[in-house]
């Protein structure tokens, strides 16, 4: 039985981390699961992915300990690493993703969340990177992205103490963008995505790509980066039919990325 499942909705795919027993941790069968359901996702057609957990304790409370306790060092960077090109793969995946964080998103489930270009709350979620507290780092790309998205002296609390961060806190931080009841999450998520999918997909992901790979660049150079992404999309007929659209004063065509 797959860990991880995934359904559509018009534009938007949504993946559920769906191992609700154990509050959905990561092990390798689920770090597989999810590698498999994201190379299936049809890109074409898809605009933006929405990732949840099953049930509303937990998002992600963090990866399986009880598999990682008696992991031989070799082993456990090997499972860094499967975990870390996963991550890199959500990063980097052309469409946006957008975390609706409900409930615990710890350890791993943090740091799944942290490779989300967009994290959103319901009111009972928790943050948290405790790993220190068990004689080790994360090792899902947290000390790399956690102070990249807030504060830097606010990331190495967390990451020294452990610290357990609320949804009231995540959002003062800038760790979330908004927090909803949980009965509220999954509609505003979809909400969301539905507003980025009704966006010219051309532009949505020559946006992501901008952003991502000018972001830690000196400025001269990330502006060739934006001018080479704002190519992408001239020429386009979504393009057209947008800009000729606004022209006429009138709503555009839909978008067909192309």
């Amino acid at each position: 039985m797959s860990f991880v499942e995934y359904r559509t909705e018009g534009h938007v795919g949504i993946i559920t981390m769906s191992r609700e027993k154990a509050l959905n941790a990561i092990n390798d069968q689920v770090l597989d699961d999810l590698a498999a359901v994201l190379a299936g996702v049809d890109v074409e057609n898809i605009r933006a992915l929405i990732i949840t957990g099953a049930g509303k304790k937990a998002f992600v409370a963090g990866a399986d300990i009880g598999a990682m306790a008696d992991m031989p060092t070799d082993e456990a960077v090997k499972f860094g690493r499967k975990g870390n090109e996963l991550f890199l793969k959500i990063e980097r995946f052309p469409i946006p993703v957008i975390a609706a964080v409900n409930g615990f998103a710890l350890g791993g489930g943090c740091e799944l969340s942290l490779a989300c270009d967009i994290r959103i709350a319901s009111d009972n979620a928790m943050f948290a990177l405790p790993e220190t507290g068990l004689g080790i780092i994360p090792s899902f790309g947290g000390t790399q992205r956690l102070p990249r998205v807030i504060n830097v002296g606010i990331a190495k609390e967390m990451l020294y103490t452990g610290k357990r961060v609320m949804a009231d806190e995540a959002l003062k931080i800038g760790l979330v963008n908004a927090v909803y009841t949980q009965d509220e999450l999954m509609d505003k998520a979809m909400e969301l995505a539905n507003r980025i999918a009704s966006k010219a997909p051309i532009g949505v992901r020559a946006a992501k790509s901008a952003v991502n790979d000018g972001i830690h660049l000196p400025m001269e150079q990330a502006i060739e980066v934006e001018l080479e992404n704002s190519g992408k999309g001239f020429g386009s007929q979504d393009q057209r039919n947008a800009m000729h659209a606004f022209m006429e004063k009138r709503k555009p065509d839909p978008f067909i990325n192309k």
